[in-house]
């Protein structure tokens, strides 16, 4: 097996819970704190929000360090999806796909059909500009926006980062999220998806 193969073969999921891991412990090591979404609020603060909003006004220039890991996760997920990727679709059971099906999401089959991780019927090129897909997305997105500032931070700040403080707000953040997960998936999003896409 060559090393490309070896690389873009499917790893197993506790790879990266100790990469993540290794991440965490240098931060707690040097003091930083990880959180995708407050790199919003540095670029924001770059362009120049604090002299008009007192919420961007600090010293982004400590949080450099966050907009380099995130161009790195950019970039690392460019390279994996277009020069390391397996050639099958993304593997879900059988029942998940069906399930998907009653509600009008079809699992790839082909790597031409799509690569699995997101819906082809709301996010393929030929459905993203319909109108009910652009308004999903853009109340989804500011629902998201909206979350992420109320709850101070985003999921991956809360679950990865808070919760290895030991931060009680981290955890009752985190068991929302979860819950709020739970119905999203069960009884919002199917009558959302069947609305966008009825299945025929």
């Amino acid at each position: 097996m060559t090393a490309i193969e070896f690389i873009s073969q499917p790893w197993h999921w506790a790879v990266s819970g100790a990469m993540i891991t290794l991440v965490m412990v240098m931060l707690l090591w040097f003091g930083g704190e990880f959180g995708v979404s407050s790199n919003l609020r540095t670029m924001c603060a770059i362009g120049g929000a604090g002299k008009k909003i007192d919420f961007f006004k600090f010293n982004w220039k400590n949080q450099i360090w966050n907009l380099v890991f995130i161009g790195g996760a950019v970039i690392g997920g460019f390279i994996a999806s277009h020069f390391l990727a397996s050639p099958e679709p993304v593997q879900i059971s059988e029942s998940t796909a069906t399930y998907l099906e009653t509600i009008g999401i079809n699992t790839p089959e082909t790597r031409a059909e799509g690569s699995g991780f997101v819906p082809e019927e709301i996010f393929g090129l030929s459905n993203l500009f319909s109108f009910p897909n652009l308004l999903f997305l853009i109340v989804g997105g500011f629902l998201v926006g909206f979350g992420t500032r109320w709850a101070g931070g985003c999921t991956s700040g809360h679950a990865i980062s808070g919760l290895s403080n030991l931060q009680l707000p981290s955890l009752i953040a985190v068991i929302g999220f979860f819950i709020g997960g739970l119905i999203m998936t069960w009884l919002i999003l199917p009558q959302l998806l069947t609305s966008l896409n009825p299945v025929p």
